[in-house]
């Protein structure tokens, strides 16, 4: 009977110990957590970053001379018009001081490029159907020669035109400052006011960082978020207009573009086509 009683013992801790066992070596499986999809830190950031313009530290100024960045809305005989001829580039305001006494407010407009030969935009009102009337591009260098000299033809209908320096016109110095105007007479002749805007621009050199970081993407949008936030407007705008006129109904195209004129206050025309223009010969 012993013998019997010592079986029946080990039997029971042996079911015993195989049940412990099983329920130990099941429980992972009841409490393992469902798994999550796998989410990467740069996904969000490519649907969701828009290209931003940041102003440069430096220079806080390219020149003394002050901008203008929109032209009047409706001048001597050039016809009144929603939004003014404007030039698609950062403003800035700052305090004039002269002895003391006058505190006025001027604009200080323009920006950087690493391009020896930039485009510029402007946002042109007027059309072809002005008659009589003639647009011109200048471009002076810091000791009011002048470096370009073109005029310009009027778009088919309102829009944003862009006025590329050709491979005859010396490529721009780095660390000099240039200035420039677009200029409107509605009408060629003798006394009439004519609409303008000017401002400034200067070629620089990438630093080391920033190269670093355009060589380590092939994504134009990238390169342009790069751009602004370095403030290097000209090419930031530049690029993103190429791409603008390459895919005419890409709706997130159409929000970087906005994103990057409303960070330099141009909402009114963020909505604004981009329309074929050529220089005139």
């Amino acid at each position: 009977m012993k013998w019997l009683l010592t079986i029946a013992l080990i039997l029971s801790s042996t079911t015993q110990y195989v049940s412990e066992v099983t329920a130990q070596t099941k429980q992972p499986v009841t409490t393992k957590q469902p798994v999550q999809p796998v989410r990467t830190l740069t996904s969000p950031q490519r649907r969701t970053s828009r290209p931003v313009f940041v102003l440069p530290k430096t220079p806080p100024r390219l020149s003394p001379i002050f901008g203008r960045r929109a032209g009047m809305g409706s001048r001597d005989n050039c016809p009144a018009v929603a939004t003014a001829l404007t030039a698609l580039v950062p403003l800035q305001k700052e305090q004039k001081i002269d002895n003391q006494v006058d505190k006025s407010v001027v604009d200080i407009v323009g920006g950087l490029t690493i391009s020896e030969r930039p485009t510029f935009w402007f946002y042109i009102p007027y059309t072809q159907d002005l008659t009589n009337s003639i647009a011109e591009f200048i471009l002076q260098d810091n000791t009011g020669n002048d470096i370009y000299r073109n005029a310009i033809a009027l778009p088919l209908k309102p829009g944003v035109i862009g006025i590329s320096l050709p491979e005859t016109v010396t490529s721009l110095e780095v660390a000099k400052t240039y200035h420039w105007y677009l200029k409107l007479h509605c009408k060629q002749q003798t006394g009439s006011v004519l609409i303008y805007v000017e401002g400034d621009i200067q070629r620089i050199h990438l630093d080391f960082r920033v190269m670093q970081q355009l060589e380590a993407t092939t994504n134009p949008r990238q390169k342009i978020i790069i751009y602004a936030k370095e403030g290097i407007w000209f090419d930031a705008l530049t690029m993103l207009a190429q791409i603008r006129l390459s895919n005419p109904n890409d709706a997130s195209v159409e929000e970087d573009w906005k994103s990057l004129l409303q960070s330099v206050n141009l909402d009114n025309i963020a909505k604004a086509p981009i329309v074929n223009s050529t220089n005139r010969q």
